[in-house]
């Protein structure tokens, strides 16, 4: 295994997960980021070698020339992983470019992206027979009359592109609950140039959310996958997992696989399904086009998808796998789930007791690794600076 593995991104668990998952197999990865003030992903043991380039949307010219360059001086053609959405459509942009030098897994300029934009992304799967949230744009006639008659409140306001609109609000969406905070809404969005439609609720508590992750070959098979469900997410609601468990269930693999092989997706996808508690019909809320946030635990129960990737890539596939029992196993991004027990608890969708006894199961974590702990250490520097320059202001 020659090929160097090159990790764009270091400053969250995302980029140090696949750090790991790489580093451990005896592969040497590069990390590449912008900056290294609170990059904890460039303390671990597992990591061969860390640069600082330039920064992906302020320069992402500059970028691609450096990664070029980089490539140029290795031996053997490296492999790329994004660990951030931005990066995912930094890729997708230059993909031909890239492709020279850099072994990617997906072969079709633009899919990525179409399948986080959610606007296109509903469009793909209503033509492929799925179910997503019912949906009205902006620019559509009655466009008040179908919120208060088909989407009823509260609803969601959701960003087309949502790594602009999460880097602007530090949220996800906007929910809101009458006509003023929808019109509110879609005004904050709009000064922001921001486009985003507007969509029901589907019914059910946070332990309605399901995931199928999966990596697709490329003779487009999925070849490995597991499913989770959701007990927490931060922001409490629409947010990211935080307190996440693997759970076998068959209807969402049937419905991930088949969906990701028809689009001819390649390479690592996680599908976010919600189940609605009413109808018990599962809805597909997003996709993400990269390693994600439960990458650790997709690890500890059997699937390095980084490292399934890199043999794909190289022509020395493993031999598929995919989980069909419950281990018990459960992610935690500790410092946001307490952030978000305490929003649970005072909004009193969750009591203190049902929190308490749901931590009685083999954990996780986002960053802490008994094997590779320095990490942590720098991630709880960076917290406790953080927490101070609050205090002090």
């Amino acid at each position: 295994m020659n090929n160097r593995a090159i990790v764009l991104g270091a400053n969250y668990y995302i980029g140090l997960s696949i750090i790991r998952c790489l580093g451990s197999q005896g592969i040497k990865v590069t990390a590449i980021d912008y900056s290294r003030e609170g990059t904890y992903g460039f303390a671990s043991k597992y990591l061969d070698e860390a640069l600082i380039g330039p920064h992906y949307k302020e320069e992402p010219k500059a970028l691609v020339d450096f990664l070029i360059e980089y490539a140029k001086k290795q031996k053997y053609m490296p492999i790329l992983f994004p660990s951030a959405d931005p990066y995912v459509e930094f890729i997708d942009n230059y993909l031909v470019e890239l492709k020279k030098y850099y072994l990617i897994p997906q072969t079709e300029k633009g899919l990525y992206t179409k399948v986080m934009n959610k606007k296109t992304l509903h469009k793909i799967a209503e033509d492929y027979g799925v179910l997503v949230p019912e949906t009205v744009r902006l620019n559509e006639d009655n466009f008040i009359e179908k919120i208060e008659d088909t989407i009823k409140y509260p609803c969601l306001v959701k960003p087309v592109d949502s790594p602009s609109f999460v880097s602007r609000f530090r949220k996800k969406l906007f929910k809101v609950h009458n006509k003023q905070e929808l019109e509110q809404a879609i005004k904050k969005a709009t000064d922001e140039n921001l486009e985003v439609i507007v969509q029901r609720i589907i019914p059910g508590f946070d332990d309605h959310m399901y995931t199928f992750d999966a990596y697709i070959n490329q003779e487009n098979k999925v070849t490995h996958w597991m499913t989770c469900q959701k007990y927490r997410q931060y922001p409490i609601n629409f947010g990211a997992s935080v307190y996440t468990g693997q759970k076998y269930t068959q209807e969402i693999y049937d419905l991930g696989a088949k969906f990701l092989e028809d689009i001819g997706f390649k390479g690592f996808a996680e599908i976010e399904f919600k189940k609605d508690s009413q109808t018990g019909k599962y809805y597909l809320i997003e996709i993400n086009a990269r390693t994600t946030n439960l990458n650790s635990l997709l690890s500890k129960a059997g699937l390095n998808m980084p490292y399934i990737a890199y043999r794909d890539l190289i022509g020395s596939p493993l031999k598929p796998k995919g989980i069909t029992h419950d281990t018990n196993l459960v992610f935690w991004y500790a410092y946001e789930d307490l952030l978000a027990v305490k929003d649970y608890i005072k909004t009193k969708q969750l009591t203190l007791t049902e929190v308490l006894r749901s931590y009685f199961k083999p954990k996780v974590y986002a960053i802490w690794d008994w094997k590779d702990p320095k990490p942590s250490f720098v991630f709880l520097n960076k917290i406790m600076k953080r927490i101070l320059k609050k205090v002090f202001k």
